[in-house]
């Protein structure tokens, strides 16, 4: 996964910034993380307030403050929260969410998650934030009575992205009252599949952290990320686990061919301390190339058995960094 070519739909004028964004995107090492902030839509404020979730997580500049604290981290939000606080966190990497749905329709057999944006109105914001914007993000619901409708405008996205020179990332999920397992590694592949066809950057998949428990286990994720071919996969965080166990399941599936992690509420549900220390750990496994044993150790505040211990210099694109 380490071989990079640019994609024939990035024009000739935006190859370089294509690169760059690139680069940027994953600290020159192929590897994303990506912290998801467009949690604020399509969970409401459930994952916000209540039991096990830090009081500061009611406000949406914690999220900016997790993501600041994070190094290589790039955030994934909606345009209203990068127009009001983006220009204080300019220093930081986003990707701007372009569709989104609330779970309150529970309609499962036709559930759609529309474009919010025009192509003209990406443009216009990109330019004219002046914010880093590596990337566009799109969710495509696969199973859905408008699927066709879901799969056009996300082809429409990508085209979008990279006539601007950016990335584009297609959340996938496969969803219908049909389907019993939204983690079933075999439909899990098919979406990755799917978002290959449309010339995706990076698809973002569902992982079963509740099954995968073992090594020998985790291998079955392969199907995934062969199926992805060139498209790189990067696995959803998920619902909130111990810091250690998550570590533990980011080695495993960075050892079957992920290329990076879209974690939302496993840090922005934890105090900021607590959360950018995490975020250290896993920005450490991805970039530096950290052991999950390693990455344990800076969690916990052990930074100089760790610093010691992570040696190894980061995986580099060839032909590009």
């Amino acid at each position: 996964m380490n071989d990079f070519m640019t994609p024939l739909t990035i024009p000739k004028n935006k190859r370089s910034t294509y690169r760059q964004n690139f680069k940027i995107a994953t600290k020159g090492t192929g590897n994303l993380l990506l912290f998801a902030a467009d949690q604020k839509v399509e969970h409401l404020n459930d994952d916000f307030v209540g039991a096990g979730i830090t009081p500061e997580d009611a406000s949406p500049e914690h999220l900016f403050q997790v993501a600041a604290g994070i190094p290589g981290a790039v955030m994934a939000a909606h345009i209203g929260l990068l127009s009001h606080y983006g220009n204080d966190y300019r220093h930081l990497p986003f990707i701007l969410k372009v569709n989104g749905k609330s779970p309150l329709d529970k309609r499962l057999d036709d559930l759609y998650s529309g474009a919010w944006l025009s192509s003209d109105r990406i443009e216009q914001f990109t330019e004219n934030s002046g914010l880093n914007i590596v990337g566009l993000g799109y969710t495509v619901i696969l199973g859905s009575s408008r699927e066709a409708k879901m799969l056009k405008q996300a082809s429409k996205v990508i085209q979008t992205a990279h006539e601007l020179g950016l990335l584009a990332i297609i959340w996938m999920y496969p969803r219908n009252s049909s389907i019993k397992n939204e983690e079933d590694v075999h439909l899990v592949a098919g979406g990755a599949g799917v978002a290959a066809c449309l010339g995706a950057d990076f698809v973002k998949v569902k992982y079963p952290y509740k099954k995968y428990i073992d090594d020998k286990k985790a291998t079955a994720f392969q199907e995934v990320t062969k199926a992805a071919g060139r498209t790189r996969v990067i696995c959803v965080g998920g619902s909130k686990l111990p810091a250690e166990e998550l570590l533990k399941h980011l080695g495993r599936q960075l050892k079957n061919g992920s290329t990076g992690l879209a974690i939302g509420r496993n840090l922005h549900q934890r105090p900021l301390k607590e959360a950018t220390a995490l975020g250290n750990a896993i920005a450490a496994m991805l970039h530096k190339g950290a052991t999950a044993a390693e990455a344990i150790k800076i969690y916990k505040g052990d930074k100089s058995k760790a610093k010691k211990a992570v040696v190894r210099p980061p995986k580099r694109l060839l032909g590009l960094f």
